[in-house]
């Protein structure tokens, strides 16, 4: 996928291009949707991309106007330091997550009021290797209706290169 594509795919009026922000990458990889969230939101804004691999967030990068800091660990297992966050991108790593509930439901206590999670994703619930705990739109949406989120939306979807089905982007707030 192409910076442009991931832009679009992730792009919604609810991301806030005007003020500050403080958001979290969690599974950045080498950076292609914190890039594309860096273009989505206000200058100021801070970006914490978190990853397993060094050399792949040595690879990340924002607009300029944007503050990113790279921490090296694991987000399933580790534990974060991080302040309280505007919204929570993962892009691709939820679907690494095997108790996906519990750890949803920790992450969304680090967040502020009103803050958001978005989330790309496999639209299957066929696992293989690459994709071990899938989550399709449909089980995303009954995942975090059971966590009390009440505005869960698709905001984008694309075709995916490895399989008959679809990437999709939700919004939950």
């Amino acid at each position: 996928m192409e910076l442009k594509q991931a832009i679009q795919l992730i792009s919604t009026p609810h991301l806030d291009a005007t003020t500050p922000q403080s958001w979290a990458d969690l599974g950045a990889g080498t950076g292609l949707f914190t890039t594309a969230l860096s273009h989505l939101i206000g200058k100021q804004s801070t970006i914490y991309a978190i990853d397993k691999s060094a050399t792949g967030l040595q690879q990340i990068k924002t607009r300029v106007d944007i503050s990113l800091k790279t921490i090296q660990a694991d987000f399933i297992n580790d534990e974060l330091q991080l302040p309280e966050l505007n919204g929570i991108l993962m892009a691709n790593s939820l679907h690494y997550v095997k108790d996906q509930y519990n750890f949803l439901d920790k992450m969304q206590h680090t967040m502020k009021e009103g803050g958001a999670f978005l989330i790309v994703e496999y639209d299957t619930d066929r696992a293989n290797q690459w994709v071990p705990w899938p989550l399709s739109f449909i089980r995303l949406k009954q995942l975090f209706e059971k966590l009390q989120f009440t505005t869960i939306e698709k905001i984008g979807e694309t075709p995916s290169r490895y399989n008959n089905n679809n990437i999709y982007a939700a919004l939950i707030r």
